[in-house]
């Protein structure tokens, strides 16, 4: 209103500036009801604009007041939808404090103040759940299915509760149901693959990540991290089976993990282990290479070092190199380094592989792995004031979560199922290895030597010998003597290792002469 009326009267300040400008402007004359007024033009004019402000604003004034009832009904609408807000805010906050008869109270306040009836249901299913009332909040969470738009959160939350209340059989039917809808939710798909996990069902839990895969419910990359870590899972259990079939099976599937996700060792380890009783050594060690390569672990070394057993040490140490140079600025590869240095013999070599170490034992990056292997270089150089002082430093270093993949006798990766969905959920989530072994505190392969002064045979090292030697052993310049790592090999326990007896010469009696 307000504009209209500037509007008209620059209209009128306009034509009166201009009629005072033009001078004469004439003579107006209006005849009405037997009257007749004349006056100038430029009066009348300004006469007529102040009758059209007037009219203008009288049709104003009329309208505003034939429209107070909307304004009114506008403005109560206001006020409760602002005491609505305000109440609903109330209401979370109680739930967020963890106040849940408070917030049962502002979800009682909001069904009569509010008119957002889905927030309110949220607000009334989440104050129950924060006040325990597991009846309440089935049943609010029951009338959310009757909601198009409420109907995935009313699952969810069923489910939630059905797990609370250790009935899994429900929480997967319920899951089973959202994940079903035409525009499933991210949390179904997660409980319906942990839940095929816990079961076992690995090649459930394949069909389920392709179904996800194809509904874009995941990424790429994690249905690939995922697909290589279960493939995994079901070449271990089918790797000891009885039947040739299942074990070409378990082949098949740890080969093709092995090649969708060389950084899962798991995987690598169980193709080599499969294609070495394939006598298929030449592609074991493309494979162990390529995850040494991808990521190293301990596993893969001593799986590749014991992929050739009739060979001498220094032979073993020349193959070693070559797993080496797939990836030589890695930790793993300087203590791998070590680790052939001493089976080659060489003090220079041991001394420079204990001077690349030099940065990883220090005191904050010690570990009870790398005093045991410094330990071992001292022997190797014959100073065992030094061994002896790496063996006590070991007892207050911490262990490595990778050696604790490798059990008391020898095995990588040798878990239960509960571990294996462990790992799965893990390197498909976050491409990292989970270590139960670790987190339980079991104690694994021996990671610091004993400091015994006894000689300990290598047999397949003696029988490589003899292979290359005709039958004769020729002397060996530097005994191999790895440390309790030997034991992998030979299969001695160093602890009742039968030490043979040297029978001594009696010394010979001779009869008295007589004499003639």
């Amino acid at each position: 209103m307000t504009r209209t009326v500037l509007i008209l009267l620059g209209i009128i300040a306009l034509v009166a500036l201009a009629i005072a400008g033009i001078g004469d402007a004439g003579q107006a004359s209006l005849v009405w009801l037997g009257y007749r007024i004349d006056t100038s033009a430029s009066a009348a004019i300004i006469i007529v604009g102040i009758m059209a402000f007037c009219a203008v604003s009288f049709w104003n004034v009329a309208l505003w007041l034939s429209r107070s009832p909307q304004r009114a009904e506008r403005a109560r609408a206001r006020a409760r939808r602002k005491q609505g807000d305000e109440t609903l805010t109330r209401g979370f906050l109680a739930v967020a404090n963890g106040d849940g008869a408070e917030a049962r109270r502002q979800a009682a306040k909001a069904l009569d103040v509010c008119d957002n009836v889905p927030v309110v249901r949220i607000l009334t299913a989440m104050a129950a759940e924060q006040s325990g009332d597991d009846v309440a909040t089935r049943t609010a969470y029951s009338a959310m299915l009757n909601v198009p738009e409420l109907k995935l959160a009313g699952l969810k939350g069923l489910m939630h509760l059905a797990k609370g209340q250790g009935e899994k059989t429900e929480a997967v039917r319920l899951a089973t149901e959202a994940y079903n809808q035409s525009k499933p939710a991210m949390w179904a798909f997660e409980t319906l693959f942990e839940a095929r996990l816990e079961a076992g069902e690995w090649a459930e839990a394949l069909d389920l990540i392709d179904g996800a895969l194809n509904r874009k419910l995941i990424s790429p990359i994690f249905s690939e991290r995922a697909k290589a870590s279960l493939m995994a899972a079901s070449a271990a259990r089918l790797e000891t089976s009885d039947d040739a079939q299942m074990r070409d099976q378990a082949l098949d599937y740890a080969q093709r993990a092995a090649k969708l996700q060389p950084a899962f060792t798991p995987a690598a380890i169980i193709a080599a282990r499969l294609l070495n009783k394939a006598k298929k050594v030449g592609r074991a060690e493309d494979v162990l290479e390529a995850a040494w390569g991808a990521q190293p672990h301990p596993a893969i070394w001593l799986t590749y070092r014991d992929l050739v057993s009739s060979e001498t040490p220094k032979e073993r140490a020349r193959r070693l190199q070559g797993l080496i140079d797939r990836n030589k600025n890695h930790r793993e590869s300087r203590m791998l380094q070590l680790e052939r240095a001493l089976l080659a013999g060489s003090k220079p070599d041991i001394t420079a592989a204990m001077a690349a170490l030099a940065d990883d034992a220090t005191e904050d990056k010690l570990t009870k792995r790398v005093s045991g292997l410094m330990s071992r270089g001292a022997q190797g150089l014959g100073d065992l004031e030094a061994a002896r002082t790496w063996v006590a430093q070991a007892a207050l270093a911490s262990g490595e979560p990778e050696w604790s993949d490798i059990d008391a006798e020898g095995n990588a990766f040798a878990y239960s199922a509960s571990d294996w969905s462990d790992l799965i959920l893990t390197f498909a989530r976050n491409a990292a290895l989970a270590h139960p072994r670790y987190e339980r505190g079991e104690k694994g392969l021996p990671e610091v030597p004993d400091l015994s002064s006894r000689y300990v045979p290598s047999m397949p090292f003696i029988k490589a010998a003899r292979k290359t030697t005709g039958g004769k052993i020729n002397p060996i310049p530097q005994p191999d003597d790895p440390g309790d790592y030997d034991t992998a090999i030979t299969g001695q326990n160093l602890d009742v290792i039968a030490v043979p007896q040297v029978k001594t010469a009696r010394p010979r009696r001779t009869s008295p002469r007589t004499k003639k």
